[in-house]
């Protein structure tokens, strides 16, 4: 579907949206020091990755995020509510990729889902001839995952995976509440202050500090529970309100491998974060 009648459809100049996702991913995966996580210093709390498997985890996720783009795009007449059953088998295949790639290993699940979001939400957007801003496409992802939460988690009567798990113990939402909030950490604690720093490099591990010192990290709760969710948002913090050194974050980084503490909610939310922050630019 090109568009609606009587709107012009989406500029060509429009942000290439899956592209940014794919350089979003390399940026990610390549900043150092990243504490607790898979970088270009070490593998963090992970003991079954490294970044080669990341790097050919995303040579084969990178083409699904077009495939997303282009299913937003034709399906943009049909309502939000229908979407996640429109790009859930793209989804399935693109983890299918993934697991492929990494010989069965887990390396983005998360950022599949989010960044799918993104991408299906931009493809849905410049289908119906509407501006492709950061803010729209926020409001796209929400209005497509708007009652997922309900739906896979609150009804969830035996818990079956990792994050309906953390749900019913904890009540908390993770990546499903993140998108259906429209990446609401990332709006409030990260994009008003992106632009502080003029090092892209200093850039990324401050929204990457920010975003760990405010995000209830699923992937930390199921390691350490919420006292190493509480251990990590404290130590974040800290460094955000005294200053911090690259220094800083690699005596960090040895302190989560420690305690086996693995921030990867908040890398997946990093990635988000510079795709936004390219949009709004």
């Amino acid at each position: 579907m090109a568009g609606f009648p009587g709107i012009n459809p989406a500029s060509a100049a429009a942000p290439d949206v899956p592209g940014l996702v794919r350089q979003a991913l390399l940026d990610e995966v390549w900043l150092t020091p990243k504490p607790g996580l898979v970088d270009g210093a070490n593998s963090g709390s992970h003991r079954d990755m490294d970044l080669p498997m990341f790097l050919d985890s995303i040579t084969a996720i990178g083409p699904w995020f077009s495939t997303f783009h282009a299913l937003g795009r034709e399906h943009a007449g049909r309502g939000a509510c229908e979407m996640l059953r429109l790009i859930r088998p793209a989804g399935i295949a693109c983890e299918q990729a993934m697991y492929q790639a990494t010989q069965g290993v887990n390396t983005h699940k998360g950022g599949v889902f989010s960044l799918g979001l993104l991408s299906t939400a931009a493809g849905r957007l410049q289908g119906q001839g509407k501006a492709l801003t950061a803010s729209a496409l926020c409001a796209s992802v929400s209005e497509i995952c708007s009652g997922l939460v309900e739906r896979e988690l609150v009804v969830a009567r035996k818990a079956s995976s990792v994050g309906e798990r953390l749900y019913q113990q904890f009540g908390l939402t993770g990546a499903r509440g993140e998108a259906e909030s429209g990446f609401l950490t990332v709006r409030q604690h990260v994009l008003p202050y992106w632009q502080t720093e003029s090092c892209p490099k200093r850039r990324r591990l401050n929204a990457m500090l920010r975003l760990m010192a405010a995000n209830p990290d699923t992937n930390l709760v199921s390691r350490g529970g919420l006292a190493g969710l509480r251990y990590v948002q404290r130590y974040a913090a800290r460094l955000l309100q005294q200053g911090w050194h690259e220094d800083d974050l690699r005596q960090m980084d040895a302190d989560l491998i420690g305690r086996n503490l693995s921030p990867g909610g908040s890398a997946d939310l990093l990635a988000v974060s510079a795709v936004l922050a390219e949009i709004a630019a």
